[in-house]
């Protein structure tokens, strides 16, 4: 398994953001994880991604605990936070170079240049981050999430700001790199989840409400819009 997480609970105050959830994902798969604001999505990618700790239940990355060999975990995983911050009075080919280096990789042109090329950089490659627009901001910060070629991506929003042609290649970014790593993706674009995602985990109140194939989901023409509606509507 790429993503084991069994029992995963985490409280703020009287809260309880993610109730004792559990789900598997294997190599090769691209999992949309979805939910209403609030729900514990992010929580629970911060947790996987070892920006904070659970209270109580197990995460594992590639057969490695996420809580207690964070920095091993992290080496597997590449992360585009929703916020994506980002250093904006650095040049991209600098802040690339500069990510390059804390993952210790020692040939950082050759990987510079080819993740540039990946999501799309090349007519920005020489600006500051800070001159850029929001949707290519966003493809610096998934450029950061590929450079180290991690086994585990797990992206937080990662067409928000895009127009709509960004979108699509952003979109065959993501399922080429699914190929060949565990793809974990969250939007509330349900159009692109419905695109790019297989499998999709609903999670709702902190608690998982669904976990199935899309095409089950969709089951007697339902669209994932209905599906998620009926899943999460609160009153």
């Amino acid at each position: 398994m790429s993503i084991e997480v069994s029992n995963l609970t985490k409280i703020y105050g009287t809260q309880k953001a993610v109730d004792n959830i559990s789900f598997n994902i294997n190599k090769g798969e691209i999992v949309g994880f979805l939910g209403p604001n609030g729900a514990g999505k992010s929580t629970t990618m911060k947790i996987l991604t070892g920006y904070l700790q659970q209270d109580a239940g197990g995460a594992k990355v590639c057969g490695i605990d996420v809580k207690t060999n964070t920095i091993e975990a992290k080496k597997k995983i590449g992360y585009l936070p929703e916020a994506n911050p980002l250093y904006f009075e650095m040049y991209v080919k600098e802040y690339l170079s500069f990510i390059a280096g804390v993952h210790s990789i020692s040939s950082d042109k050759l990987e510079i240049s080819n993740v540039i090329e990946l999501v799309g950089l090349q007519v920005e490659q020489n600006k500051k981050v800070g001159q850029l627009s929001k949707g290519y901001k966003q493809r610096v910060g998934l450029a950061a999430a590929l450079i180290h070629q991690p086994e585990v991506l797990i992206l937080d929003e990662p067409t928000s700001g895009l127009d709509p042609n960004q979108i699509i290649e952003i979109r065959n970014v993501i399922k080429e790199q699914g190929k060949n790593k565990t793809v974990l993706f969250s939007s509330h674009i349900l159009q692109e989840v419905e695109a790019i995602c297989d499998r999709i985990i609903i999670i709702n109140k902190g608690r998982i409400v669904a976990d199935d194939l899309l095409v089950n989901l969709q089951t007697k023409g339902k669209s994932l819009e209905d599906v998620f509606r009926s899943l999460t509507a609160t009153g």
